[in-house]
């Protein structure tokens, strides 16, 4: 209801403002009443006017008898000449006016006239005096007060020779033009020839012409098409000028809220529109400004009204769209929910990331783009943005909320809260500035003992957060999409696992769910692959290939390797099984403090990579062994042959399905490529 009432209240304003639009409009036609406004779509402004109104027929429609004009089969004409606009603010009238011309021949030879009375003059800032012709002389005469005046121009060349001649340039030669005198009135033109033994055989054209109505051509020379030219006549009213009328207003011509102005002018005087003012001043002009700064603020304040209500109706519709209501819902029915998140709202957001600038990106990928943003109470935060408007997206975006808002884990990025408002919902985090454990490996490529340290303690301090959501949370949770990507760094190198946009809830009486399969090339489990049950292994066996991109420093797939080694992990495990292991991993990372350890860690990611979920460890077991792994150094040592014998028997084990299958163990390091690429349909996700 209240917006159906705003929508009044614009339309009100909107149609006051067109009406006054309208009026405004009007004020350009002002004539006379009962008067004819326009003929042959020309315009007919008074002080001009055609015969005596019809409302009063001893009403004349024009000011004095020079104004009196006659609509003939649609053409204005004054006098002998055809009008094509009058201009009142300008005091101008437009005509056709005759080209005088000269042939040697007495009956083609033109030598027009026009007599204009005593307030119409040649416009001298408007028109130009030409002469077209070789040898040939133009005039341009005035008669007034009975005396004459005039000027003229001279053209000089030889009509057999027209390379010397300008085309398109009125330069002097074959064409010559120059600026008109002030107060030309009752003018006639005349054109003459002179060297008529030169050669020249063609006729002689002079002519008044409104600036850039004629353009010259050496064609003209010998025909010459033109017999009519527009002319620009400018014009006053009355006899007296102003000062005559500073006593008396008798036949004063200028109306309300408009002054005399007789500046430039001998006779005669022309009515101005005050400033402030607009319309025919010899019928009364209208002040408008503050009228229209009235209708403009008041429209304005209801446009703006109207666009903040519609605005917050969208917003609360995001809000709705966006799952708010059932988010709220959810996270109130948490009973084990430790910490309550923030409802941002976009105008924060859009303050904190300097409205979304491109700078401010600190990550991108299949699902959203991230921002590093400031919060007013000084706080770093990042904040992802969705990147695709979907109900799927949606659907992630409110999951992604549900889960990290009960997990409280040092080794999880915290989540501190959302925006529904927008079509593109967002989600606020903790800001983690180390990067990611992938910029670690394959951007910084550190390699020391030091570094191997830091893999180490990254790989069980992930471990440990995994193992938390999968065991210890209110609901296990399969995050779906474990990778270094996924793995951030803060400035100690604490790893926070994030990215929940694509994990799951499971259920207490449920140890797998049936699940479109999702996740990133080279970390997918061939298992789930296979038959789209997601477990708990699932994850496992993407931390796998986590350890063993810590330990050799490679890629988990690229197409730029050896066919035999694009599959990080087949390529590791055949190298485990060839007992070339060594060879695998990254250069100058292994000494004779680590290797040891190094060792167990390849065996581990063996386990987690056996093709068959069931026989790999779960993510409990796996960060009880990288704790134990960190602690070694505190335990007796086992030699390396017996690892290396324990490595053998993990990789029969892993290779055992594939043989059950009856393929050729030869295929086994090929084989989570082969599936991927050939027999399972998948989405690919390169992002973080």
């Amino acid at each position: 209801m209240e917006e159906l009432q705003l929508r009044q209240m614009l339309i009100l304003a909107t149609a006051v403002a067109m009406v006054a639009a309208a009026a405004l409009a009007s004020d350009k036609l002002q004539t006379l009443p009962g008067c004819t406004s326009t003929c042959g779509g020309i315009e007919i402004p008074y002080p001009f006017g055609v015969g005596n109104s019809s409302t009063q027929p001893q009403q004349p429609c024009f000011l004095e008898p020079n104004f009196d004009l006659v609509c003939n089969n649609s053409k204005l004409n004054w006098g002998d000449f055809i009008i094509s606009s009058i201009n009142v603010t300008a005091h101008q009238m437009d005509v056709t006016f005759y080209v005088a011309r000269f042939c040697n021949d007495s009956e083609n030879d033109n030598n027009p006239w026009m007599s204009t009375a005593e307030t119409f003059t040649v416009s001298r800032t408007e028109n130009k005096f030409g002469t077209i012709g070789c040898n040939s002389l133009g005039f341009l005469q005035s008669t007034y007060d009975n005396n004459t005046y005039g000027t003229g121009c001279a053209t000089q060349c030889n009509g057999t020779d027209a390379t010397i001649i300008d085309d398109g340039s009125c330069s002097g030669i074959g064409c010559c033009h120059v600026d008109i005198p002030p107060r030309m009135r009752n003018i006639s033109i005349s054109a003459a020839t002179y060297k008529p033994d030169d050669g020249w055989h063609g006729c002689s054209y002079s002519f008044v012409a409104k600036r850039n109505s004629y353009n010259f051509s050496i064609t003209h020379l010998k025909i010459f098409q033109y017999l009519e030219l527009p002319l620009v006549l400018d014009w006053t009213v009355g006899e007296r000028n102003c000062s005559g009328f500073e006593r008396s207003r008798v036949e004063y011509a200028c109306m309300n809220n408009s002054d005399c102005n007789d500046a430039d002018t001998d006779i005669g005087y022309r009515c101005m529109c005050k400033p402030g003012y607009q319309g025919n001043p010899y019928v009364g002009c209208t002040g408008v400004a503050a009228t229209i700064v009235i209708l403009f603020v008041g429209a304005t304040s209801l446009y703006l009204i109207y666009q903040k209500r519609k605005l917050n109706k969208l917003r609360e519709k995001y809000f709705k769209q966006n799952g708010g209501s059932i988010l709220l819902q959810q996270l109130s029915t948490r009973e084990n929910s430790s910490r309550m998140i923030q409802i941002f709202t976009e105008e924060q957001l859009k303050k904190a990331t300097n409205n979304f600038d491109e700078s401010l990106i600190i990550g991108s990928g299949g699902f959203g783009t991230v921002f590093k943003g400031f919060l007013e109470n000084n706080s770093i935060v990042a904040i992802k943005k969705s990147k695709i408007v979907d109900e799927s997206q949606k659907e992630q975006f409110i999951n992604e909320v549900v889960i990290l808002s009960q997990i409280n884990h040092r080794n999880v990025v915290k989540l501190l809260g959302c925006c529904l408002e927008r079509e593109v919902p967002l989600l606020v985090y903790e800001f983690v500035e180390n990067g990611t454990v992938y910029d670690f490996l394959h951007t910084q490529k550190k390699v020391n003992s030091e570094t191997w340290k830091t893999r180490l303690r990254i790989a069980a301090e992930a471990a440990g957060a995994l193992s938390y959501l999968h065991s210890a949370a209110s609901m296990p949770i399969i995050h779906r999409d474990v990778k270094t990507a996924n793995i951030l760094l803060d400035n100690t190198y604490t790893a926070k696992v994030s990215d929940f946009g694509a994990s799951r809830l499971v259920p207490l009486d449920q140890t797998e769910i049936a699940t479109m399969v999702q996740g990133t090339f080279g970390y997918l489990d061939p298992e789930y692959l296979l038959t789209s049950q997601l477990t708990e292994k699932s994850d496992v066996f993407s931390f796998g290939v986590v350890l063993v991109e810590l330990l050799t420093g490679e890629k988990p797939h690229s197409f730029g390797r050896a066919e035999e080694k694009r599959s990080l992990s087949n390529h590791f495990l055949s190298c485990l099984k060839e007992d070339h292991m060594f060879d695998v991993l990254q250069f100058g990372m292994v000494n004779e403090e680590n290797e040891k350890e190094i060792i167990e860690v390849a065996i581990l990611a063996a386990r987690c990579l056996r093709l068959k979920g069931e026989e790999r460890p779960s993510m409990k077991e796996v960060a009880s062994k990288l704790d134990a792994i960190r602690q070694m150094e505190k335990r007796p040592w086992i030699n390396r042959d017996q690892n290396l014998e324990e490595t053998q028997y993990l990789l029969d084990e892993s290779s055992s399905s594939i043989y059950e299958r009856g393929e050729d163990s030869s295929s086994h390091q090929n084989t989570s490529y082969d599936i991927i690429r050939d027999r399972i349909p998948f989405a690919l996700d390169n992002g973080r």
